[in-house]
């Protein structure tokens, strides 16, 4: 039905729905709760946001501080470089990242656990991303990581991608506080029903 890799990061998991496709196009359910529900995926998802971006953007790296969000994230048309920082304190992987190339031939998704960090860049033409999200955003909560910290050394495929003033003036992890973390650990361990 869909297959689930995990990656290097515990909570940061590449997602594949099945795609039923013929001359006419194609079909795919991008999310059915009880199929996540059975693939470990136990959020409840309480928003949706869409983006679009040209080719050469890098956006993030995007956290909520005090509710922290799960995401799936599905690319609906063209073709990323998605990545995860672990800003979980308690985490053994805190401070890592893992990069994926998703398209909208395949593979589409990526589930991030609550206390990630999050960010793409562009590598089509333009790219169409749409999330789920577990908790509604808030501008008040929002959370940055600069997209380029040494600290954490993101190979990013793009050499001068174009970035916004807000994310290009997001600090280092060695500069965040505890408390400019993802904290709220009842969120992070999920919001379960």
């Amino acid at each position: 039905m869909m297959q689930i890799t995990t990656t290097s990061l515990e909570g940061f998991l590449l997602v594949e729905p099945r795609c039923f496709q013929d001359e006419r196009g194609f079909f795919l359910e991008t999310y059915q709760e009880s199929r996540y529900r059975k693939a470990g995926i136990l959020d409840v998802f309480v928003q949706d946001n869409q983006s679009r971006s040209i080719n050469g953007v890098l956006r993030g790296l995007h956290f909520q501080v005090k509710r922290p969000q799960a995401q799936i994230v599905t690319v609906m048309r063209g073709r990323i470089f998605d990545v995860g920082v672990d800003l979980r304190r308690d985490s053994s992987s805190f401070g890592r990242w893992h990069g994926v190339e998703l398209s909208e031939a395949g593979p589409r998704q990526v589930y991030m656990a609550p206390g990630f960090a999050h960010g793409f860049c562009v590598l089509s033409d333009w790219a169409d991303l749409h999330y789920k999200v577990s908790q509604n955003y808030d501008a008040h909560d929002e959370g940055g990581l600069v997209w380029n910290d040494p600290n954490v050394n993101i190979q990013w495929p793009l050499i001068a991608p174009f970035v916004g003033w807000r994310d290009a003036g997001y600090p280092s992890l060695d500069i965040l506080s505890p408390e400019q973390l993802p904290h709220d650990l009842t969120v992070e361990a999920g919001n379960h029903e």
